[in-house]
């Protein structure tokens, strides 16, 4: 399995917007945060042929403005947009 990589280095403010497709709609969801680590990560689920047969997953680690830290698996429907102090709106 190749590498994350990833465009925003640890320190970089961004906003991540996820989406979840449902029957009827689809559930969206944004947080605001500093970029603590990005990573790929083993789950407990098995999957043949990748790297020791596990599945791996993007993970993003966000540090939120109230200092809770966020770790979002990343996939197709992830969006990581850079924002700077000046467009926080929160």
């Amino acid at each position: 399995m190749a590498l994350l990589t990833f465009p925003h280095p640890p320190g970089t403010r961004v906003r991540v917007t996820q989406q979840t497709p449902l029957r009827d709609r689809t559930w969206t969801n944004s947080l605001e945060g500093t970029i603590q680590r990005c990573r790929q990560a083993r789950t407990g689920s098995w999957f043949a042929h990748a790297k020791d047969d596990q599945l791996w997953l993007d993970r993003l680690e966000l540090r939120l403005d109230d200092g809770e830290i966020a770790v979002l698996n990343l996939d197709q429907y992830s969006v990581v947009e850079r924002i700077s102090p000046a467009d926080d709106s929160s």
